[in-house]
């Protein structure tokens, strides 16, 4: 046997491993998402319960994400600036936008997503803890419901 018959028996065996990964997490994702289709037809109300308050936190947290922002960077969380100010040193609107601009991974002229990042990962950061919340009232929900 050669060095290219290995070779082509190797690439031909990893690729099987790989085909068959892949249809096997092709079924796990669809049985996943049946259950979760089933889930949500069981529980109409738990089920808004969770979405509502996601957009509740969410939106919350995006409307305020500059106050959230600068009380964050007020602790001295966040560190620096590109300049290297402390964010904590600043304040009013600078402390705002260099919270926000070190949240989204540091200003946008030093390679970072900016003040926008920054506002999109406080909204998604307060819309997580609103699934968190929701899903707990919902589990408390039902645990009340079992005990009846």
């Amino acid at each position: 046997m050669s060095f290219f018959d290995s070779v082509f028996d190797f690439v031909g065996s990893a690729v099987g491993a790989v085909s068959d990964l892949a249809v096997a997490t092709v079924g796990t994702v669809g049985d996943l998402a049946g259950s979760a289709v089933d889930t949500v037809m069981e529980n109409p109300g738990k089920t808004a319960l969770v979405c509502l308050g996601t957009l509740a936190t969410g939106g919350a947290a995006a409307v305020f994400a500059g106050p959230i922002a600068a009380a964050v960077g007020s602790t001295g969380l966040l560190g620096a600036t590109a300049s290297g100010t402390a964010i904590s040193s600043l304040s009013g609107v600078a402390l705002t936008n260099a919270s926000l601009a070190a949240l989204g991974g540091g200003a946008i002229a030093a390679g970072g997503g900016g003040m926008a990042a920054g506002a999109t990962i406080v909204a998604t950061t307060g819309a997580a803890a609103g699934v968190a919340a929701g899903i707990g009232v919902a589990a408390g929900a039902a645990e009340a419901e079992r005990k009846g």
